[in-house]
């Protein structure tokens, strides 16, 4: 089933190009190939995984130029609901190269255009112009945009009814934080020892954060993840869950978060408990991170990947 519309926002999108290389060395030219482009950035690429798992949504985002009419096509042909907001700007173009010596990503991510406040405010009237419950809210922030945005958005969005999910970081997540009332967030841990402002290496210090966080306001919902640690759930009802990465061949990184985002909004929104939700985000990132280029979770993969780790969910 669909389950309800779940609307994302992205203020600064990208046109993302992921390539492979033999190796990354400086000064030499680099010869990329299994070049793909991809239409990326926070919330579009939630919006991307949903429709992959089978959820309603509609991606609203900034696009300008050249780049943002690619983006918009590559959105098109993969059948993904959007609304563009136009900018004079250019979109930006991200780069990914995998270095297949090392085994490691590199990723190259520009700041992207400056918006005028008449684009960014359109940008917030488009979003309440859609009567959807959910709305995420995910990505970067561009030039010219004020840092307390995302919070200014989700207060209007819950004074129409609408529950929030925040996925940013810097000085916009913490804005938001600090508004509280959010069904939602999902920090790194370096995210998450950000908002708290302390180091969080220790187990026991990192559930006691993500609690003060879910407990105090905050959110409804804090899941910090770990990268090759898994995740963790805190509950504002003071429970607390933890999940190991999925067994998965890492092939990139990118869209991971995203992936995540998307599939716990997507159980939140169909009525499914904060854990099982944990359990289908924690799936889709692990089938981001198998699979190459930016949020490719394939449905078939996360359904696989949440059976083998469903009997890994651990209450802590």
């Amino acid at each position: 089933m669909p389950g309800p519309l779940i609307v994302t926002l992205t203020l600064n999108p990208a046109l993302d190009l992921a390539s492979e290389a033999d190796q990354v060395r400086p000064v030499r030219k680099i010869r990329t190939f299994h070049e793909r482009f991809d239409p990326g950035g926070g919330g579009v690429n939630v919006s991307r995984v949903l429709r992959e798992l089978g959820g309603e949504t509609l991606a609203v985002l900034t696009a300008g130029g050249v780049t943002g009419r690619f983006l918009l096509e590559l959105l098109a042909g993969e059948g993904v609901p959007h609304r563009a907001v136009p900018i004079g700007g250019l979109t930006r173009i991200s780069h990914v190269v995998q270095d297949r010596a090392s085994g490691l990503e590199y990723r190259f991510v520009p700041e992207g255009p400056m918006l005028a406040e008449a684009e960014w405010q359109a940008a917030l009237a488009a979003v309440a112009e859609v009567p959807a419950p959910w709305l995420v809210l995910s990505g970067s922030l561009p030039r010219g945009v004020p840092a307390d945005i995302l919070a200014r958005a989700a207060a209007e969005a819950r004074g129409r009814g609408q529950r929030v999910v925040v996925d940013s970081s810097g000085p916009a997540l913490a804005a938001a934080v600090a508004a509280g009332g959010l069904a939602l967030i999902k920090p790194s841990l370096g995210e998450c020892e950000a908002l708290v402002g302390r180091p969080l290496q220790e187990a026991a210090a990192l559930r006691e954060a993500a609690l003060e966080l879910a407990t105090g306001g905050a959110a409804e919902l804090v899941a910090v993840t770990l990268g090759a640690r898994g995740a963790l759930l805190a509950t504002a009802r003071g429970e607390l869950w933890r999940l190991p990465a999925a067994d998965v061949p890492v092939r990139g990184a990118s869209g991971a978060g995203d992936s995540f985002v998307a599939g716990m909004t997507l159980a939140l929104a169909r009525g499914e408990a904060p854990e099982q939700a944990f359990l289908l985000g924690a799936a889709a990132g692990g089938a981001t991170v198998a699979a190459a280029g930016t949020a490719h979770a394939r449905r078939a993969e996360v359904e696989a990947i949440r059976a083998s780790l469903a009997p890994q969910l651990m209450r802590c």
